[in-house]
């Protein structure tokens, strides 16, 4: 028996304020000669390593990030704090998270032509959450008035596709008729910006998609996902720590092994046939192979792993237009890249083409949709 579910709607929020890699590099490299200078004596005496300098030239190769947004660009780039200013709110004020989320499933309520009322579930799915509980989720469904239920989920970089993933089940299974997804990915407090292999990677944004039934489906653009396929392997290579035991073993917050830290040549060299076999695998369940595919929305981490990923499927490098890339302007978004190349670059597909949306990222863990345009 098929399954008509469809992803009907998308939303995308960025934020009003960008950092280029020339005003990161300009702020990394006097904090690196500051430390230096500080530290000199130990440095000298080999009990500290020095601070190497970087540059724009740097980031671009190793990873194709050209700039980034942020949330609160004060003091990211302040030489006595690297790391943004977010002033607190009240527990009577919207969180910064439920804000920028609200925004983002705004409009692809609006794209899928949908109201509150039509809505009974709500997940926000992403790689960090603004606090334990109440759920996030739950505070974006007050605030736009949804009734039914919300929930928050963590999987890292494909939190995103496994967040539809639950949604398609439960459209699957009868118990949800129209699903929001929503994915705020508010990641610059988890950035080391004091460490030059890491400081240059993320960027803040949201993004959201409505997925419901093809029965009730009423927008301009209609994708059918055919299936989801998800898999995850343990690994270390991709961590961070930050966590409310760090009260507890009274660790320094800020250290820079409870932030975000990776291996990064490991992730590269793992990840990549992981993630390339799983994409293969998952087309051919519906007998397709890499060339029956129009659009690659993938995770957009970082450029020389989808160009490896794309090469290893197609035999060969992929168009801007087949596989679009996101992260020279958005950087890595943790679980909202492969969304963003989406809501920006799905309206050209014609009907019929197919399309397949992957992430992959910490876990390690891999989640896909196979999409055909309605």
């Amino acid at each position: 028996m098929s399954i008509d579910v469809r992803i009907t709607g998308s939303g995308l929020f960025t934020p009003k304020y960008k950092i280029t890699n020339e005003e990161l590099v300009e702020s990394y490299n006097a904090y690196a000669d500051k430390f230096n200078a500080e530290n000199a004596a130990a440095i000298e005496a080999g009990e500290v390593a020095a601070k190497p300098h970087s540059s724009a030239e740097f980031i671009a190769k190793a990873s194709g990030i050209k700039s980034r947004y942020i949330y609160a660009k004060e003091g990211a780039l302040d030489l006595d704090r690297m790391r943004p200013l977010i002033a607190p709110r009240s527990d009577d004020e919207l969180s910064h998270q439920a804000e920028i989320a609200v925004d983002a499933a705004k409009k692809a309520m609006q794209a899928a032509h949908k109201s509150a009322a039509d809505i009974d579930v709500v997940i926000v799915s992403c790689a960090y959450t603004e606090r334990a509980y109440p759920a996030v989720a739950i505070e974006v469904q007050a605030e736009l008035g949804i009734r039914g239920f919300a929930f928050d989920m963590l999987v890292a970089c494909s939190a995103a596709t496994f967040g539809m993933h639950r949604a398609y089940e439960m459209l699957a299974a009868g118990t949800a008729k129209t699903v929001l997804v929503i994915n705020p990915e508010l990641v610059s407090p988890q950035v080391n910006y004091t460490d030059r292999d890491s400081h240059f990677i993320f960027g803040d944004v949201a993004t959201a998609v409505i997925l419901e039934k093809g029965e009730t489906a009423t927008s301009e653009h209609q994708y059918q996902v055919l299936s989801t396929k998800a898999v995850t392997q343990f690994s270390n290579n991709i961590r961070s720590n930050f966590s409310y035991l760090n009260h507890a073993t009274d660790l320094a917050p800020y250290a820079a092994d409870m932030l975000f830290h990776q291996e990064g040549r490991k992730v590269f060299k793992e990840v990549c046939p992981m993630a390339a076999e799983h994409i293969e695998t998952h087309l051919q369940a519906h007998s397709l192979t890499p060339t029956d595919v129009t659009k690659w929305f993938l995770h957009q981490a970082n450029i020389n792993m989808n160009t490896l990923i794309c090469k290893k499927l197609l035999g060969r490098m992929a168009e801007q237009s087949e596989a679009p890339i996101v992260l020279d302007e958005y950087a890595n978004t943790a679980s909202a890249g492969s969304v963003i190349a989406f809501n920006l670059h799905h309206a050209s597909m014609q009907s019929g083409d197919y399309s397949i949306l992957c992430s992959f990222g910490a876990g390690y863990s891999i989640g896909s949709l196979v999409l055909q345009k309605i």
